[in-house]
């Protein structure tokens, strides 16, 4: 297998290097680059950027107003944007609900929806889990009754990220009680201002309010907003979960975080010799790099499942699991790394509105609320232990 770049991928490379050189504003690529937080006005504007330029759906076709890039371009400008400090892309829509729409969505709802998530004129999020019904999902027990030209919606969903923000849902919920678990599930589109959807936040152990609890008291929604047929929702499901995996797997943002890594552990230590002299620190260091240059062979394995329109297979429960770890294990060596520095945590600090000797190094600041955040990382999308459970039964046949 030859891994190396052709020479118009090298000169698209650059294409990419330079429009984030010139396009993307200084204030959020500092955020990003220093570990702040990243506000959604900021999110917006960014892919509004992207948007003007006609490179608002990096993984989309052209037919629906995406970029068309094969997927080594798409590699390439998600690393590149990581490297450059440019702030995440809302998957929600852009690698959620998006392809979803595109493949199993009617034309009145691909000539509705997708234009306005390619403009982030909305903002989508993502209504699975449920108190009862995380990773085994076909548990749900969110109901949606047929009345004639609309469905009433009841039940409640949790650890729905983002949706304070949030203008629509995707939702599944259960449409035929009585047939098996998978087999009476639908696939909603619903409008979050609709009376009836309440959003409740979930303070989370970072003191952040980032996921939320969403309930749904009579909602009606019009039949028009089911994807695909009723009751076949699970097809679609696990077809958005394989790319939900695959995004979670955050192999750019990693690769920015392992040189970050890199640059704090070569700095001397008030004890004179820099951390990655130490012999310990430096094989967990050269582990995580070796674990992380396999994880990105495995996802251009998988793009390249994505171009020929087949649905991400095992490997993107194995990008999940090994992206996931990677993330946690980075975030625990930076913390390592910068010592006691590491240790005080301020909330205001993710603002960059705090500073003080306590928090010297500055870069030191977020790193404490990072480590905890990214507790959760090995278990949304599908905990780590029931990926293996999938790994399981679709290769070796258990």
């Amino acid at each position: 297998m030859d891994l190396s770049f052709t020479p118009a991928e090298q000169a698209f490379r650059q294409e990419v290097a330079s429009f984030l050189e010139k396009e993307l504003p200084p204030a959020i690529r500092r955020k990003v680059l220093d570990g702040l937080h990243v506000s959604p006005q900021d999110t917006v504007q960014w892919q509004k950027i992207l948007h003007r330029k006609g490179w608002g759906g990096p993984n989309w076709a052209k037919e629906f107003g995406g970029t068309g890039w094969d997927p080594v371009r798409q590699y390439i400008f998600e690393e590149e944007s990581a490297a450059a400090g440019a702030p995440r892309l809302l998957p929600f829509g852009l690698k959620m609900v998006g392809p979803v729409i595109q493949r199993f969505g009617n034309a009145a709802q691909q000539q509705r929806h997708l234009p306005r998530i390619l403009a982030a004129d909305d903002w989508w999020c993502q209504g699975y889990s449920e108190p009862g019904a995380g990773s085994d999902l076909a548990s749900l027990k969110t109901r949606a009754e047929r009345r004639g030209d609309h469905y009433v919606v009841n039940g409640q969903k949790t650890w729905i990220t983002l949706a304070q923000h949030a203008n629509w849902i995707f939702c599944l919920v259960r449409t035929d009680p009585a047939a098996k678990p998978q087999a009476g599930i639908s696939f909603l589109l619903i409008d979050m201002k609709t009376p009836g959807v309440e959003v409740r936040p979930i303070t989370m152990l970072d003191e952040g309010h980032e996921v939320n609890e969403v309930w749904f008291e009579d909602v009606v929604v019009p039949v028009e907003n089911l994807v695909g047929e009723e009751n076949k929702g699970w097809t679609y499901a696990k077809f958005l979960l394989g790319h939900e995996r695959t995004n979670i797997a955050g192999i750019g943002s990693s690769k920015r975080e392992l040189a970050r890594l890199k640059r704090v552990a070569a700095q001397e230590t008030k004890h004179g010799r820099p951390l990655d002299q130490d012999p310990f620190f430096a094989a967990r260091l050269a582990q995580v790099e070796i674990e992380l240059m396999a994880l990105e062979i495995t996802n251009l394995r998988v793009l390249s499942a994505e171009a020929e329109r087949r649905a991400p297979g095992p490997e993107a429960s194995l990008l999940k699991i090994k992206g996931t770890e990677i993330q946690q294990a980075l975030s625990e060596l930076m913390v390592l790394a910068v010592g006691p520095s590491g240790l005080p945590f301020r909330r205001e600090a993710l603002d960059g509105a705090f500073a003080g000797p306590a928090l010297e190094p500055p870069y030191a600041a977020p790193l404490a609320a990072t480590y905890c955040n990214l507790r959760k990382a090995s278990i949304y999308g599908g905990s780590n232990e029931i990926q293996k459970n999938i790994i399981t039964q679709m290769i070796l046949g258990l």
